[in-house]
């Protein structure tokens, strides 16, 4: 598999594949999959902890291999969670993408770090 040829459904195909085998759909409520997908987050976290901002990412060299595989445990949980809910998650993303495209109008908010309702109260207030 490679980012430029699998599809979502595809990788959806496979975790729903990998989970019937093992029978495990009866651990896997919503609940439990964002519990899960959330701490899947906290060790990919883990992994740059006390990293300097000039410093590497990670920290440690040797933590590459470990980013990566943790990468995949969030991709398959959000996969799993979006199955689960029946989510389209490519829907999905692209509705937050045109979303955010109307809270974050680039003429506003390029190069700034500002929240969505920062920069509107500054637009109302004349603030360029």
């Amino acid at each position: 598999m490679r980012d430029e040829t699998t599809t979502l459904a595809e990788l959806k195909e496979v975790v729903r594949a990998f989970n019937e085998a093992r029978e495990w759909g009866q651990f896997h409520n919503p609940r439990n999959l964002a519990m899960c997908l959330s701490v899947e987050a906290g060790e990919l976290l883990d992994l740059f902890l006390w990293s300097r901002d000039e410093g590497p990412q990670p920290p440690v060299e040797g933590r590459r291999q470990a980013v990566e595989e943790e990468l995949a445990d969030v991709a398959w949980n959000l996969v799993n969670l979006a199955d689960s809910l029946g989510v389209d998650l490519a829907a999905a993303f692209a509705a937050k993408v045109a979303k955010n495209e109307l809270k974050y109008p680039v003429e506003r908010s390029r190069g700034r770090l500002e929240k969505a309702a920062e920069l509107a109260a500054m637009a109302a207030a004349g603030e360029p």
